[in-house]
């Protein structure tokens, strides 16, 4: 019985071999030495560019890139010269706003309130001067 399980047992071990062999047949083929040193030069040269920094070693300085050149703009309407129309200056015909508009139109409401009270004490005090005006006459016309 041993020897049907040790049998047994090779046999599995001999054909996990030649799977393992086959396996690794395969992966060598599908990879090219192309895509081998394509993977080393990726990791042992590592192309960096620089466009807004400067590096302290030389090496890298060789990378900066240089800025770029824009071209030159030329603005249609620039080059037009203006209509020549009547040149009036636009400033003239307004009227600037007191400097204290601001200020009068954010109180405006109190000065009202304000203006109301005040004509009501202005004809309260009225309404007296009128009262010892009257008082006085009667005074002087008693003792008359």
């Amino acid at each position: 019985m041993t020897t049907e399980n040790d049998d047994s047992v090779d046999k599995a071990v001999a054909e996990r071999r030649e799977r393992l062999k086959a396996l690794k047949a395969s992966q060598e083929l599908s990879n090219t030495p192309e895509e081998d040193d394509n993977q080393t030069n990726k990791e042992t040269n590592l192309n960096m560019k620089f466009r807004n920094y400067v590096p302290h070693d030389k090496k890298l300085q060789e990378a900066k890139v240089a800025p770029p050149v824009l071209p030159k703009f030329e603005d249609p309407v620039a080059a037009e010269p203006p209509p020549s129309e009547k040149k009036e200056d636009p400033f003239v015909n307004i009227a600037p706003k007191k400097p204290n508009w601001d200020l009068r139109r954010d109180v405006q409401k109190k000065l009202d309130k304000l203006e109301k009270r005040t004509q009501k004490a202005i004809y309260t005090l009225m309404e007296e001067q009128v009262k010892q005006k009257e008082l006085a006459e009667d005074g002087t016309n008693e003792v008359a």
